[in-house]
């Protein structure tokens, strides 16, 4: 090598020795990697830099809406396929499937609780009709007759509040007896909003008729 010969008197045999020295000492300077100064990311973390952070859930209904039509402009679906999926979800719905109802119809207690109202006429069923009836008196010209409804709707308010009540006792109990493990706070209140309503418009739909053995 040029840097191990003898050193000359001539200054520029010296200085042309100095240029080789740098020129091959550069490749092993240009090899160095300094240190990043930071432990490199996980996986996990590298993923999350990437997708970008969690939208926090929308506190206003206009922000609901806002948030849903950015939504299908991402990801745009025709009127039709719309339609069809959310009569598959009515319908799932009506039928009692448990993913597709509302949170507090939920669960085996709740649809124990419908097959034990479902499975039995109840007076209850008549405060629909019975407040149309209320609303129609009211219209009636006779004083007469609208004191003589309004006895006979009160009548059958109390007999109703009396039947809700003994029923929603019974009913949970048979509810904790059945389901040791569950939670049945609530259930007596929840037979007793199922059998005020009318029997045709109850959701899910019944899957007992009047009469029918609950299903073991």
């Amino acid at each position: 090598m040029r840097f191990l010969r003898r050193k000359t008197d001539d200054p520029a045999a010296d200085e042309s020795a100095a240029e080789a020295v740098g020129v091959e000492s550069a490749p092993a300077a240009k090899a160095y990697t300094p240190g990043k100064g930071k432990a490199t990311p996980t996986r996990r973390e590298a993923e999350g830099r990437k997708r970008g952070p969690v939208a926090a859930p929308p506190t206003t209904m206009r922000e609901a809406m806002k948030r849903n039509k950015e939504l299908r402009k991402a990801n745009p679906v025709t009127k039709e396929e719309r339609r069809a999926a959310a009569k598959q979800r009515r319908e799932r719905m009506m039928s009692g499937e448990d993913k597709y109802l509302p949170p507090r119809d939920r669960g085996p207690v709740k649809a124990y609780v419908r097959d034990l109202v479902d499975s039995r006429r109840n007076i209850l069923g008549l405060f629909m009709p019975l407040a149309i009836l209320v609303f129609v008196a009211l219209l009636i010209p006779a004083p007469a007759a609208q004191q003589y409804i309004t006895l006979i709707c009160m009548a059958m308010l109390l007999v109703m509040a009396i039947e809700g009540t003994v029923n929603g006792r019974r009913i949970g109990k048979l509810a904790r007896e059945r389901f040791p493990k569950e939670v049945t706070r609530g259930v007596g209140w929840y037979a007793f909003v199922r059998a005020s309503q009318i029997r045709k418009l109850r959701v899910p739909k019944p899957r007992l008729r009047a009469g029918d053995p609950i299903p073991g």
